[in-house]
């Protein structure tokens, strides 16, 4: 830390907040300090700022508080002066300085505002210092990755009113950082400016900053004007694109709301369309599993946000064989990444394909998105990347013993584990001992078998009916040596995995809830399985448990062995409504909203997996990504199930089966919703036991319901 200042408070991890826009996001404390650690402004997997803190002389100023806006454009913090010594005038005491610290992000630029209100009786002149500093930090360096060598950090550059930064990196390209003010510091150093600002009683003043790379326009309370209105119109045009859900549930509303914006601040407008980055701080990118999953659950609401993330993971798929990066051709990418450290091969992630069941993921997204829209021309230009994907998966099946989709990375700097539960002791047998490769995992072969339904549906519809009965043939056959292998008696549950050897991990998860996601079980196993996730070992109060309590390895507190994630008890709450759960759904959907509540209605990544305490807040995991997108989406998926709705785009027709609505939730508008060329709302009600669905087309067209209850 430069510049002499006293060092910056302790903080807790969880009271970070973020904005982003595009391929550019900032991490900050509640003033809206960044201090180095995870925090920072980052730019295309590079850190810029790894420091960025206001004082007020050489002292951190009180906070008032702080938001960030309901649309997620703007972060305001409010903070007031401690005592001050003088300048040469009276001394001021505390409380009578209000800065008002407002910021938000817009083409690759933090914009900041600080107002600055004298309401002592006196005039003052506040010493401002703002302390600063560049790291240009790969983001895995960030997260604790270790290089031999890094490129030449330049000297800073001082200008009148601005600081220029940059490095050389390794790979070539020079990033730079810039930092600019609205009027001349009386001091400007590297890493330090000092302001005198002048106030007379009830008098205010502002300052302007702008920071990004390459030149920054001049900051200006106009350009913050104009830049603030244009972040803000593109945000309402992204919250616009789809369907909107409202309750007259003041909190249910607010949990919906604040999903919905975080979807809307998590989607990049990329060539190929919307695409959802999965989370910040630390995967603020393109993911292949969490953008799918994340389409999934609002492919109800917005096809077109499924037709992006398909256009892109096409556009990426691979081509080639990469032991390093865990590519054949026809996978479909898991990760992709832009900073200095992939760009030179140091770590695999630039375009990586270890993920076993991304691609079996893109055909049944490919599948939902057709039945949802009866887009069959979309799905001729994808026809290609599909069959290529479905043709990685049967080559793989047909190395197996079992026919069975299996994974074993191909360099030590890949990824051990490359299902949902990537961490590398996220797998093993009921001792304890890890399994060795290659590792079939049992949801995996559930999203084969509904891949190979949704792959022979449409070859079905493209007049390609021998590829159509090949498939379901694969399908059967998947699902016999599925519930032949992978089911245990004795536990009346499903192992999660079957290693190199074919013994089978007889360790019970919650990947035998996303199992029910893809329909493979036959129903009355299902039912079993359904009845372990709602047992205390698996039901925490506030969502299931990715690993039974009691199991080897269960810890509450770990990321992926007996921990909660939002979107995990989605996936496996639609697994149950698809077998007629109807009261496990909304038991489950009960438990995610009050989560919510207890999470200021922005549901982390993942939480710790206790068991739920009368009066207690259930126990947050500190590094958790926030906001996350299949955790802001999940609330989506968790509707859906509970409405039982389907919309059939061949036929144009809403399904709804067995309708219910959450407790405490006496009705549900859905405002908005494509069909066809034509805009519907739908208006679900509770009257009595029944929940009534009341249709208006916006252009009087009829609209078909079909009820199942």
């Amino acid at each position: 830390m430069s510049g002499g200042a006293a060092p910056p408070p302790a903080r807790e991890p969880l009271r970070l907040h973020a904005l982003k826009r595009g391929d550019t996001f900032i991490v900050c404390d509640p003033i809206g300090d960044i201090l180095g650690d995870g925090d920072g402004l980052f730019d295309d997997d590079t850190r810029l700022l790894s420091c960025f803190r206001l004082l007020l002389g050489e002292t951190t100023p009180s906070l008032l508080s702080t938001a960030i806006s309901h649309d997620n454009v703007f972060f305001t913090a409010n903070i007031s002066n401690r005592p001050l010594p003088p300048l040469g005038g009276h001394p001021l005491p505390e409380g009578v300085i209000h800065i008002e610290r407002r910021r938000f992000l817009w083409q690759r630029h933090l914009h900041e505002q600080l107002l600055f209100t004298n309401y002592g009786e006196t005039p003052a002149v506040v010493p401002l210092v703002l302390v600063f500093e560049a790291d240009f930090r790969d983001m895995f360096e960030v997260r604790g990755s270790h290089r031999a060598a890094r490129g030449e950090l330049r000297a800073p550059e001082l200008r009148e009113s601005a600081v220029r930064f940059a490095y050389h990196g390794l790979d070539g390209v020079e990033r730079q950082c810039l930092i600019a003010f609205s009027a001349r510091p009386s001091v400007l150093a590297a890493g330090r400016a000092e302001f005198h600002v002048d106030l007379a009683p009830a008098g205010s003043a502002a300052l302007h900053l702008a920071v990004g790379p390459g030149d920054v326009p001049a900051p200006s309370p106009a350009r913050f004007r104009a830049a603030a209105a244009q972040a803000r119109a593109s945000m309402w045009r992204e919250r616009r694109r789809a369907a909107r859900l409202a309750t007259p549930t003041r909190l249910f509303n607010a949990w919906i709301d604040r999903s919905a914006a975080d979807l809307a601040l998590l989607t990049t407008e990329l060539p190929t369309g919307p695409y959802p980055y999965a989370g910040i701080p630390w995967f603020s990118t393109t993911f292949g599993r969490d953008a799918i999953v994340t389409a999934l659950q609002t492919l109800w609401l917005d096809p077109r946000l499924a037709r992006g993330v398909l256009a892109f993971l096409a556009k990426n798929q691979a081509t080639e064989t990469s032991a390093f990066r865990d590519a054949e051709p026809g996978k479909i990418m898991h990760e992709a990444r832009k900073g200095e450290m992939t760009t030179l091969g140091e770590l695999p992630f630039g375009h990586y394909y270890g993920g076993v069941d991304t691609t079996p993921l893109f055909l049944i997204l490919a599948g939902a998105y057709a039945a949802r829209t009866g887009d069959l021309g979309f799905i001729k230009t994808l026809w290609p990347a599909l069959r290529a994907a479905l043709g990685w998966i049967e080559r793989s099946a047909d190395r197996h013993a079992d026919g069975f989709l299996a994974y074993a990375r191909g360099a030590a700097s890949g990824l051990a584990n490359q299902g949902w539960k990537d961490s590398e002791d996220s797998v093993f047998h009921a001792d304890g001992r890890f399994p060795e490769g290659p590792i079939a995992l049992v949801e995996v072969q559930g999203y084969v078998f509904a891949a190979l339904h949704a792959m022979a549906d449409l070859a079905a519809r493209r007049g390609e009916s021998a590829d159509a009965e090949r498939w379901r043939a694969r399908a059967k056959a998947l699902r016999q040596a599925v519930e032949a292998k992978f089911w245990m008696p004795e536990a009346g549950c499903y192992g999660i995995a079957i290693d190199g050897a074919g013994e089978l991990c007889r360790v019970l998860t919650s990947n035998a809830g996303q199992l029910l996601f893809s329909g493979l079980p036959a129903p009355e196993r299902a039912a079993r399985v359904a009845r372990h996730l709602q047992a205390p070992g698996f039901d925490s109060g506030w969502g299931i448990r990715t690993l039974v309590r009691g199991a080897a390895r269960f810890n509450p507190m770990s990321y992926h062995n007996g921990s909660v994630w939002p979107h995990d008890t989605a996936v496996s709450v639609a697994g149950l409504a698809r077998y007629g759960r109807q009261e496990a759904v909304l038991h489950f959907t009960g438990q995610m909203f009050e989560a919510a509540v207890h999470f200021d209605m922005r549901l982390p990544e993942l939480f710790c997996g206790f068991p739920r305490a009368p009066g207690e807040a259930p126990i947050a995991y500190p590094v958790a990504c926030l906001p996350q997108a299949w955790s802001a989406g999940s609330v989506f998926m968790l509707l859906q199930s509970c409405l039982g709705i389907t919309i059939d785009g061949w036929q144009g027709d809403i399904l709804l089966d067995h309708p219910a609505l959450p407790e405490g939730v006496d009705r549900l508008d859905l405002r908005g919703l494509p069909l066809g060329g034509d805009t519907i709302d739908l208006r679900f009600e509770r009257t009595g036991t029944h929940i009534a669905c009341l249709p208006q087309s916006r252009n009087g067209a009829a609209i078909r319901i079909t009820r199942r209850d």
